[in-house]
């Protein structure tokens, strides 16, 4: 019998506030941590909302401005400006109010503000669990609203806007310390958005089973993560008042359990491709996850079908650990047929990327897969086509 052995890094998150109504709580956050100058980074979108007044409102005494020039995929001139205006205004705290866009942004922002170098051309999570890291760091309270989790993890993408490649940050203190989940801030994500960030996140919970680094806490995350996104994301988009708001924030918390254990088991090839296909076709990570991740399942189901028992429990498909590959490719047409119920697209030519260039970005994903080492077996640049082929 095989011996049990392993490691579980906890991130530096300490508070999660859950429910509706529970932004008031900004203020309670912001001052029992001491900040008396707080940043609220936002997008356009949510710049001209009814909804940021709520947040400044529960902000209080504390709120020293607001920055609404966060952007899709974080292009590293938004960055700079928000590290300009963060020293402008004397900003001791952050809130990001939105998606992954001013998650991201906010923690870009951050590393540049304790001192660490901007443009980075990779992404190498590894960073984010890395021990002993000291130094200065910026209080940041994450407000979500989307399904995309980026508040949960430590790292944060950003890109080139010259060359549309995709790199990052990654380090310990740039993971927000509190997380205010409050379904009724996500009423006006419109339902493309919050569906295919649903999507995302099942992309986490799914990503994270068959890695390499998993283990029994992230296993056990993922198979409810991969539920509770299945009994709740659909009606989250079908009902109204106190049931959708309930719907929610279910949705809210498989979010929060698909991804917590991400800094552990690290992305895949799914993650891989979305990282580089968003930025260089402009397209919405939740949008890449919902055309790559069940050709990406189909291609794992052949690599490591028997990592496969986390994501069929949660999708109630049955596992026989003796023969496992069909069970494995019965989860990747359960996602496909799960992504089929929302009006999101599902191929890379429903959103405008055209055929001839798929294979551009095939080395760039590539050399991500080999740094983040989860799939447990080689990898070639004709696979990565062929899954970019499968998606078209």
């Amino acid at each position: 019998m095989d011996k049990t052995a392993g490691e579980y890094h906890f991130t530096r998150l300490d508070t999660v506030v859950f429910g509706a109504g529970k932004v008031e709580s900004l203020g309670r956050e912001l001052s029992r941590r001491g900040a008396k100058r707080a940043l609220i980074v936002t997008g356009k979108t949510l710049g001209h909302s009814k909804l940021l007044d709520q947040v400044k409102d529960a902000a209080g005494a504390a709120l020293a401005g607001v920055f609404t020039g966060a952007a899709q995929h974080v292009p590293s001139q938004t960055v700079t400006e928000l590290v300009a205006e963060a020293r402008r205004v004397g900003a001791d705290a952050m809130v990001s109010f939105g998606g992954g866009s001013p998650i991201d942004t906010v923690k870009n922002a951050a590393w540049q503000l304790i001192g660490g170098r901007a443009g980075s051309r990779t992404i190498d999570f590894a960073g984010g669990t890395a021990e002993g890291v000291g130094g200065g760091e910026i209080l940041h309270i994450a407000i979500p609203t989307t399904l995309s989790a980026g508040e949960f993890t430590p790292a944060g993408g950003v890109t080139d806007e010259s060359t549309k490649v995709k790199g990052g940050v990654a380090d310990p203190r740039l993971q927000a310390k509190v997380v205010i989940l409050d379904p009724a801030l996500t009423l006006e994500t419109p339902a493309w958005l919050w569906a295919s960030t649903g999507m995302r996140a099942l992309d986490h919970a799914v990503e994270g089973s068959y890695s390499t680094r998993h283990q029994l806490v992230t296993d056990t995350l993922a198979t409810k993560a991969i539920a509770l996104l299945s009994a709740h994301l659909l009606p989250s988009l079908q009902t109204h008042g106190d049931d959708e708001l309930e719907h929610r924030v279910q949705c809210q918390l498989a979010a929060w359990l698909s991804i917590f254990g991400m800094s552990n088991t690290r992305g895949g090839i799914s993650h891989a491709l979305g990282h580089q296909i968003g930025p260089m076709w402009n397209v919405p990570h939740g949008i890449t996850s919902c055309i790559t991740l069940p050709h990406v399942m189909r291609f794992m189901a052949g690599v490591a079908a028997d990592r496969f028992a986390p994501i069929a429990d949660g999708f109630d498909v049955r596992f026989d650990a003796r023969s496992p590959h069909s069970s494995a490719i019965e989860c990747a047409d359960r996602t496909a047929r799960f992504i089929g119920k929302f009006e999101v697209p599902s191929r890379l030519r429903d959103v405008g990327v055209p055929r001839e260039e798929i294979a551009r970005i095939a080395g760039t994903v590539l050399e991500e897969v080999k740094r983040a080492n989860t799939v447990g077996a080689d990898v070639t640049l004709e696979q990565l086509v062929g899954i970019l082929d499968a998606a078209y």
